[in-house]
């Protein structure tokens, strides 16, 4: 099927079918007058990748799984290791960000029982940078033009 078929049955716009293409994705041959043609089971395949995509896999990491997926004797253990390892990356992600949310939530009650240090810095900063106006109005503004 030609790239316009291919994306009316996808639902996918023919630059996204050209960028998935350019990225290894789907593959395509050349008919004699240039155009693309894509095999029939290249709309599966698509569902595939888009079904990916919204389980939080990257392009990156389905153009890198698409090889072993489709040398593998049993693809359906290759896909449920994908799963697993997704699954890892995702609680480590959480774990992190949980750490984060109680370093925050730390530093929000050490504000509360004293200024924090930067915003203390800051105040130094703001008076000595209101000492030297005050001076350059009593000065007169002794700017050279």
């Amino acid at each position: 099927m030609q790239i316009g078929q291919l994306a009316e049955q996808s639902g996918l716009s023919r630059d996204t079918l050209r960028f998935y293409e350019k990225c290894g994705l789907i593959k395509s041959a050349r008919s004699g007058n240039g155009y693309r043609v894509y095999a029939d089971d290249t709309t599966q395949l698509l569902t595939c990748i888009r079904t990916a995509q919204q389980l939080g896999f990257s392009l990156a990491e389905i153009s890198q799984s698409l090889e072993g997926l489709w040398s593998s004797q049993v693809p359906e253990q290759v896909i449920v290791n994908l799963l697993a390892l997704k699954v890892e990356v995702i609680d480590e992600k959480i774990e992190t960000l949980l750490q984060l949310k109680l370093d925050l939530l730390e530093r929000i009650r050490l504000s509360a029982l004293e200024p924090c240090s930067l915003s203390a810095q800051m105040q130094k900063i703001r008076a000595e940078q209101a000492k030297y106006a005050d001076q350059d109005q009593i000065n007169g503004d002794n700017k050279i033009e």
